[in-house]
């Protein structure tokens, strides 16, 4: 997000978070960008795959198939 496409209200509100974190509106743009780009990132990293569902043990299946109707 350019400071140069916000609107007056928005330019507002991040100038106030960046006088916060003590840094410049250009400085604090920039800086937000890139840990846009990080988190986008990290979240299309691969995520290692799930073990398979176990299947039910014995007396799990003999209560599920009490609890069916007749």
């Amino acid at each position: 997000m350019d400071a140069k496409k916000l609107t007056e209200g928005q330019r507002s509100y991040e100038a106030k978070r960046a006088a916060k974190a003590g840094m410049s509106l250009e400085a604090w743009m920039r800086d937000k960008e890139k840990r846009a780009r990080e988190e986008a990132a990290a979240a299309t990293k691969v995520v290692a795959p799930e073990a398979p569902a176990k299947k039910p043990g014995f007396f799990s299946r003999l209560i599920d198939r009490a609890h069916k109707p007749i």
